[in-house]
């Protein structure tokens, strides 16, 4: 006698992972010229909003009555880029940071380095650089005056300790939360501590670390901005806070309008070669019309 058939008809198998997405259409991605026109109507749209308060001499709880409007900021902006003095603020602005945040970057990532390697440095250097770390570098400005034979020595150092402490803060996070098997790896196959250093530490934490010389470069214009208002003789910072004593309110937001440019231009500048660095990392692309990250695909190669 047979058995008898059952009348249940077996569930197809689930599809292999990706097997529908090799087919499906590849998502939206707003073209360029398209993303940089939406940002130049977004600071367009802000000038334009400004102009109109200033114009209507809006006086609700803003007062806008005694701003000046965009159009005289910008007047300004055209006659100082013709003098030399302008130029020549910029120049001692630029020069500082740049000394600040080039040596806080080195000893940053020494010192954080070693901290998260090491344990005798980590109980020799920790407490004392954990005290300091939560003053603020504006703070400073009275040591610097009684260390630094000069004014130009103590912004700069202003500038290199407000940088410091973001990139050795974040080189250390970076450094112990890399995988040991790594590291055990490199060994297993002869490299000594060196060979450890150059081939695992620092390329594993190298997204962290771009990470604190980001903040630490927006974070080292704050405290030059300051520094420079307080005990400087030129710069950016001291130029604005002349025009303020004078009342010339144009001057000042020229001087508001410079930090900010050149603020986004060396944050740029980081965050691109940051890029460059880890071409190796993979990255995601902004769908079109969700505006959530997907995983960057490659071609599939043609026979």
């Amino acid at each position: 006698m047979s058995a008898p058939t059952s009348s249940v008809r077996p569930r197809p198998a689930p599809e292999a992972p990706g097997a529908r997405g090799a087919t499906a259409p590849r998502p939206l991605r707003r073209r360029p010229w398209v993303r940089y026109a939406l940002r130049a109507a977004s600071l367009l749209a802000a000038l334009g909003l400004w102009q109109s308060l200033t114009a209507l001499d809006v006086n609700l709880w803003l007062r806008f009555a005694q701003f000046p409007s965009a159009t005289d900021v910008v007047r300004e902006f055209a006659d100082r880029l013709g003098t030399g003095a302008y130029w020549q603020d910029l120049t001692d602005s630029l020069s500082r940071i740049l000394t600040g945040f080039a040596l806080a970057a080195v000893l940053g990532v020494a010192v954080g380095t070693a901290i998260a390697r090491s344990p005798l440095v980590s109980d020799l250097l920790g407490p004392v650089l954990e005290v300091c770390r939560p003053i603020p570098a504006i703070a400073l400005v009275p040591v610097a005056i009684l260390m630094f034979p000069s004014n130009e020595q103590g912004i700069i150092f202003i500038t290199f300790t407000a940088a410091f402490f973001p990139v050795m803060v974040s080189t250390r996070h970076a450094v112990r939360a890399l995988a040991p098997v790594w590291e055990e790896a490199v060994l297993t196959m002869g490299g000594g501590r060196g060979r450890v250093l150059v081939s695992v530490v620092l390329p594993g934490a190298l997204p962290g670390i771009l990470g604190g010389l980001s903040v630490g470069i927006g974070v080292s214009w704050i405290c030059v901005i300051s520094a420079e208002m307080i005990s400087g003789a030129y710069g950016v910072g001291y130029r604005t806070w002349q025009d303020y004593t004078i009342v010339d309110y144009p001057g000042v937001f020229v001087g508001m309008t410079t930090i900010g440019v050149l603020g986004w231009l060396t944050s740029t500048a980081v965050e691109l070669a940051g890029r460059r660095l880890t071409r190796w990392l993979p990255r995601t692309d902004r769908t079109e019309t969700t505006g959530r990250p997907v995983p960057a695909r490659k071609e599939a190669a043609t026979p």
